[in-house]
């Protein structure tokens, strides 16, 4: 399959500390992180990613930028750590999962990435409902959306000249990874935690879809080999290995998507524990056995753990968090600075409720289930509310959301119990949410000892996949532990479970008013439609 260059020098260092290199090849940007073999970052680096918007919903970064943002990270982190080239052991990626790229025979970029943020490609999503969206979703385990399957017709329909030109269509980390070794295309892979988003894949069974693929006639050849998240791919060659500061031959493995190195890193490795990511797009998992696609509500994307065996169902609000950096910087234009600490401080003095106010937190449409029309809103405002009671009520309608995620999930796996949440993210940083979240889903909320979960789990997958560790699970668990846990409130959750119930009904209703208003747009303004990714 491929030569296995000289790697020379790692038993020499065999009884010293071990290193890993974790890579998060981001929408912001990269981070490499130099990872002990205790599971704690020695050092990091950071590059901004350069992303390209045109028109007609064009979103792309230059290949070439984000392969060199990873070199220039490596050889920045081996510098400042002063840790001898033959004690790092492995390298592993992970990275944005939704997008896709089209390389030729050589490894060359024959296209720009086409970022998941990119939306051209909506056109050819109707097609594949018109095919059966219901029979795609058992399949791939995820709502048609702006992923791989409608962007690889885009690339043949709309530039067939290029089409031809693609030998094999594949992601940021196999791109990265695959330059870094050398590779040809005949070696080109995906791992399975990204198969949920290809469009074309058998994700129960690990395997590429004929119907789908024979379906909209699209070359299996240009589908890359599905490979484990652990398995070594290739070996670091000597252009790079010099530039880097490394060993020629450092075992490269295949790594895994972004959102599942963030599962993994956080300790969601057992049925019932569940992720919040509490950041801009306010992310919901949960950790299951069972392979149950959310044909009914189309609201959960039905991905594989990094754990064989394991799926990690995930929902999320499109700028849910967003939302509440949006109310905090409206007051600090007219009050000055307001840091969150203040807000909340002020909404704990806020009953349960927010005193009647209801938020809706979807300003570009719901993602999940996918709704564009909704628009953020406030319901039920009287005179004696002040900035506490909108904030907290948009804390809450966050928990109303997460709650109606795991709704959905019990009614998918009937009996399934929920042991506790794990929470990362800035929003982790804030108690109230956290009891908030706790008390409407009634599950434990607990923050962690480590917010940079994504590049610890990709270490960690590179040191299982050359040996070095003997159990992704269990090693993932000994490294995170709970910093400090909020129970829920037994006075709260039969409230709350009303107020939940409330805001369930008013999003329902409100969808056809926001609809007349769309089709109103002459009157009401012009709307944009929400796109639905992760």
């Amino acid at each position: 399959m491929y030569a296995k260059p000289y790697w020379k020098g790692l038993l020499v260092y065999m009884t010293q500390t071990q290193f890993f290199i974790g890579i998060d090849i981001g929408t912001q940007g990269t981070k490499v992180s130099l990872v002990n073999d205790g599971g704690s970052i020695v050092t990091n680096s950071f590059v901004p990613s350069n992303l390209i918007r045109l028109d007609h919903g064009i979103v792309e970064q230059m290949p070439e930028e984000m392969f060199a943002s990873v070199v220039d990270g490596m050889t920045e982190v081996m510098k400042r750590s002063g840790v001898e080239p033959g004690q790092v052991a492995a390298i592993g990626l992970d990275g944005q999962m939704a997008g896709i790229m089209g390389i030729d025979r050589d490894w060359n970029a024959v296209t720009p990435y086409d970022s998941w943020l990119d939306t051209r490609c909506e056109k050819y999503m109707p097609l594949i409902k018109e095919w059966g969206e219901e029979p795609f979703i058992r399949i791939t385990g995820c709502p048609v959306t702006y992923a791989h399957g409608p962007k690889v017709l885009w690339w043949k329909h709309e530039r067939p000249e290029t089409y031809r030109k693609i030998e094999k269509f594949v992601l940021p980390t196999a791109y990265v990874a695959g330059r870094l070794a050398g590779l040809k295309a005949d070696n080109a892979f995906i791992d399975y935690t990204h198969l949920h988003f290809s469009g074309f894949s058998d994700v129960s069974n690990h395997s590429w879809s004929d119907d789908l693929l024979d379906a909209f006639q699209v070359s299996k050849d240009k589908m890359p080999r599905i490979v484990n998240p652990w398995d070594i791919i290739g070996y670091l060659s000597k252009c790079y290995a010099d530039k880097c500061g490394l060993l020629e031959g450092t075992p490269i493995v295949a790594g895994c998507g972004d959102t599942a190195a963030t599962i993994l890193g956080a300790g969601i490795t057992t049925k019932g524990a569940i992720l919040d990511v509490a950041g801009t797009a306010s992310v919901l998992s949960c950790c299951v056995d069972e392979y149950k696609p959310d044909v009914n509500t189309k609201t959960l994307i039905y991905a594989r753990s990094v754990i064989p065996g394991l799926w990690n169902p995930l929902a999320y609000i499109n700028g849910g968090g967003q939302c509440l950096a949006w109310f905090r910087d409206l007051l600090a234009a007219q009050e000055g600075s307001l840091p969150f600490d203040e807000l909340n401080a002020q909404a704990a003095h806020v009953r349960v409720g927010s005193d009647g106010i209801f938020f809706i937190p979807h300003f570009a449409g719901r993602a999940c289930p996918n709704n564009p029309f909704l628009r953020g809103s406030w319901l039920g405002l009287n005179w004696s509310h002040r900035n506490g009671h909108m904030y907290r009520s948009i804390l809450e309608s966050i928990a109303y959301e997460y709650q109606g995620y795991l709704a959905t999930l019990k009614q998918l796996i009937p009996g399934l119990h929920f042991t506790h949440v794990n929470v990362v993210g800035g929003g982790a940083k804030s108690e109230l949410f956290n009891s908030i979240k706790a008390d409407v889903m009634n599950v434990p909320y607990t923050t962690l000892n480590n917010s940079d979960t994504a590049t610890v789990a990709t270490a960690v997958i590179a040191g299982y996949g050359v040996g070095f560790y003997p159990d992704i699970a269990d090693t993932m668990n000994r490294m995170v532990y709970p910093h400090s846990t909020v129970a829920p409130n037994p006075h709260h959750i039969t409230n709350y479970q009303s107020y939940a119930d409330c805001y369930h009904m008013l999003v329902e209703k409100l969808t056809p008013i926001y609809k007349a208003m769309d089709e109103g747009r002459g009157t009401f303004g012009h709307s944009h439609r929400v796109r639905s990714d992760s």
